[in-house]
C-alpha cells in the first residue's frame, strides 16, 4: 500500500514538473512567456558563498555530497569553491543550466536547482551545463546560446558523447524548479545516448518520454522520482 501510494505521489510530481519545464509544442500553444529575457543579473546570484555550498550540497546524500568538488555562480560563471575528492560535482543550477532550453522557465531568476553530478555525468554532460551559464552571465540571449551550442558540437568543443552510466541526484527538499505546482521533485537525471529504438520512444502508447532530448547535444535526460530527499526523510 505504501509503495503505491508513493507510486501514485512520483507520478504526479512527474507530471507537474513536465507542465513546469514543457515541451516547443505546448509552449506553441500559450504564446503567454512570464520569462522572455533575462532578468537583471544579480537576481541569479546568491549572495552569501557559504549558503550556496551548503544549498549544493542538499541534492545528493551527505555520503555522497561531503567529498564532492562544489561550484558556486559568479557573475562571470560558475568557479569552483570546494575541490573534491570523489569525482561527483555538486551545484546549484539556475533555469538557463541543464534544463529544456525551450521552456519558458529559461529565465525564471527563481529557480534553484541543486544538482549533484557523478563522474560520468561530471565529464560528459556538466561542461554544457557550465558554458550555457558562462554565456548567460555574460548577456548572451537564449538564440544567442542556442546558435553558440550547435555550432561547439559541430566543431567538437565539447564532449560528443555520454558516457556509460552517467547520472546526477536532485533530492534537495528546497530545491525550487518552477513556477507551477510545488514547485519541486525529488529524483535522480539518468543520461542517455540518443537511441531511441532500445528504450521505444515515440512509439504509440509508450511511456517513454525524456525530460530533454538532443540534437544537438549527443544525449537525452530521463528523470526518475523517489522516495527519500537527501536527508533520508520520506517525501511526502
Amino acid at each position: 500500500m505504501k509503495r503505491s501510494r508513493f507510486a501514485a505521489s512520483a507520478f504526479l510530481m512527474l507530471a507537474t514538473l513536465c507542465a513546469l519545464v514543457g515541451s516547443g509544442q505546448m509552449q506553441a500553444q500559450d504564446s503567454k512567456n512570464p520569462y522572455p529575457s533575462m532578468a537583471p543579473r544579480e537576481q541569479y546570484l546568491m549572495p552569501d558563498r557559504n549558503a550556496e555550498i551548503a544549498f549544493a550540497r542538499t541534492a545528493a546524500p551527505e555520503g555522497i555530497s561531503r567529498d564532492a568538488t562544489i561550484l558556486v555562480l559568479t557573475a562571470h560563471g560558475y568557479e569552483t569553491a570546494v575541490e573534491g575528492k570523489n569525482g561527483f560535482v555538486c551545484m546549484v543550477e539556475r533555469g538557463f543550466g541543464g534544463g529544456p532550453i525551450e521552456s519558458t522557465q529559461w529565465w525564471n531568476p527563481k529557480i534553484r536547482s541543486p544538482d549533484c553530478y557523478n563522474p560520468q555525468a561530471a565529464r560528459t554532460a556538466l561542461p554544457l551545463t557550465l558554458k550555457r551559464a558562462e554565456l548567460a552571465m555574460a548577456g548572451k540571449t537564449k538564440e544567442q546560446i542556442i546558435e553558440w551550442q550547435k555550432t561547439a558540437y559541430a566543431k567538437k568543443e565539447l564532449p560528443t558523447t555520454v558516457e556509460p552510466g552517467a547520472m546526477a541526484y536532485m533530492l534537495s527538499k528546497e530545491a525550487y524548479l518552477g513556477d507551477a505546482g510545488n514547485h519541486n521533485l525529488c529524483h535522480l537525471m539518468v543520461f542517455l545516448p540518443l537511441d531511441n529504438a532500445n528504450w521505444g520512444e515515440g512509439v504509440d502508447n509508450s511511456p517513454v518520454y525524456p525530460h530533454v532530448s538532443g540534437p544537438p547535444q549527443p544525449f537525452k535526460i530521463f528523470l526518475i522520482a523517489v522516495s527519500n530527499w537527501s536527508d533520508g526523510s520520506a517525501v511526502q
